[in-house]
């Protein structure tokens, strides 16, 4: 049981380090599914499409009601991602690319790879859940952590 105060989720413990990493990596994902779908296959059908048809009015509901729920949800991602940048203590460089690629469709994706690698690199008791069950389940080394890689090494993906 841990105890003291890697338990109080200030910045820097194993509980804040990885709670504020769970919730970013959540919104990373739905924000960059939304804007996918938004960009890829609202516009394209509510410009493209004839106007009045079917596809057309699909892409009119997808822009107009996806769009309001990705601004919403895109505002609860950049408060994730900052929080994490400052539980995890990352560098203001770091952080604003993070931030940023949340409006790039696809990129959001790699920047939150980007990110959990950094996080687990830095972190490494993030990486272990506390069970006695065999380690992580991500595919990284027995260690439960990436083999390679240090505070310092950028984490790449």
């Amino acid at each position: 049981m841990v105890s003291g105060p890697a338990r109080d989720g200030l910045p820097g413990t194993v509980v804040g380090v990885r709670g504020a990493l769970n919730r970013y990596r959540v919104m990373a994902t739905v924000v960059g599914v939304l804007l996918i779908v938004l960009i890829l296959v609202g516009v394209p059908l509510k410009y493209l499409a004839a106007d009045g048809t079917g596809p057309q009015r699909t892409g009119e509901f997808i822009t107009t009601y996806l769009g309001i729920a990705h601004g919403y949800l895109y505002m609860i991602f950049l408060v994730t991602a900052f929080l994490l940048s400052r539980r995890a203590r990352w560098p203001m460089p770091f952080t604003l690319v993070t931030l940023l690629c949340g409006t790039v469709p696809v990129l959001s994706f790699w920047a939150e790879r980007r990110a959990t690698a950094r996080v687990r690199a830095e972190h490494p008791e993030v990486v272990s859940t506390g069970s006695t069950s065999g380690g992580s389940t991500s595919g990284g080394s027995s260690s439960g952590g990436p083999a390679t890689g240090g505070p310092t090494s950028g984490a790449r993906v």
